[in-house]
């Protein structure tokens, strides 16, 4: 599988690239960093910000990024109100923890839209790096941030143990730089929409509904069948987060034999990882069934 392509795209269309933040400093510099060294250089950076009160705003201005005020501060809704102010004709959705891996990233994301049916694109695959943080190693080799979308089979990533992007059954052709993906209405989608997604805008503007943009709303509230394109390269995702199953041997095999095909001992990370997040979601539940639950104060929130 191709994940280091250099091919340019053709077109010279606009890119704007929502970017949402809050407090996130620490994480957003490689980010516009990675942006900043891409060969295609039509585009511009929207910064959606919730309130930040750390140096993002001002990294956020030394890379010349446009703005503007989030004032539900969630990231989804940050993506909509970025979307609505983009003036590019495509939007790309980056999250301030990823990494544009190559220069050529945003030129490879672009060449399924010579397609005029398609109406997004997204990496078929998380960057495995052998020197990175081992949950970012752990997720990569996984294809999921989250350990149950790839027991349920719906992830939307490539995964070392599968040798496959999902395990849901979708009409898919090979052209060769990237699969186009025909998503009817009788199918369950994958997660697909967050971590480096491009949009045709109007299409965005035609399905968001209200205040937020949920990524995968997107795609199941519009009109069907639409084409969609997994890009044969990949994105980095520096910070992940997981959730899982209690059966501990199951994953634990799981990690042994994701050991043999790409030797790494963040494999072993996933029956630990399983077990506690399966504790989290329990107790979280039995506080929300005992009414004991109370909501997040928002002036405490950052990414």
């Amino acid at each position: 599988m191709p994940l280091n392509m250099s091919k340019n795209s053709k077109t010279s269309l606009k890119i704007s690239i929502v970017i949402p933040t809050l407090n996130c400093a620490i994480i957003l510099k490689k980010c516009l960093l990675s942006i900043k060294k891409q060969s295609y250089k039509n585009y511009e950076i929207i910064i959606a910000d919730g309130g930040s009160t750390d140096k993002t705003l001002t990294l956020a201005k030394k890379y010349h990024c446009h703005i503007i005020k989030n004032s539900l501060k969630t990231a989804e809704a940050g993506k909509a109100v970025g979307v609505k102010a983009a003036k590019g004709e495509y939007v790309a959705l980056i999250d301030s923890d990823n990494i544009l891996p190559n220069k050529y990233w945003l030129s490879q994301m672009l060449l399924p839209f010579e397609d005029a049916n398609i109406i997004g694109s997204e990496p078929i695959a998380f960057t495995y790096r052998k020197n990175a943080g081992f949950i970012e190693r752990y997720s990569a080799l996984l294809g999921a941030n989250d350990p149950y979308a790839y027991f349920s089979g719906n992830y939307d990533r490539y995964s070392y143990l599968s040798n496959k992007w999902t395990n849901i059954k979708i009409k898919t052709e090979d052209k060769q730089s990237y699969l186009k993906l025909k998503i009817e209405d009788c199918i369950l989608l994958p997660t697909i929409g967050a971590n480096g997604t491009l949009f045709k805008r109007d299409f965005l503007l035609k399905n968001i509904k209200g205040d937020y943009l949920f990524d995968i709303d997107i795609l199941a509230q519009a009109k069907k069948p639409i084409y969609f394109a997994k890009v044969k390269n990949s994105i980095i995702h520096t910070f992940c987060e997981s959730s899982y199953s209690l059966l501990i041997f199951p994953s634990l095999y799981d990690s042994i034999r994701g050991f043999i095909k790409k030797p790494d001992f963040a494999w072993f990370f996933h029956p630990l990882a399983c077990l506690g997040t399966t504790i989290i979601y329990a107790y979280i539940t039995i506080k929300y069934k005992l009414g004991l639950l109370k909501p997040l104060d928002r002036n405490k929130w950052q990414q």
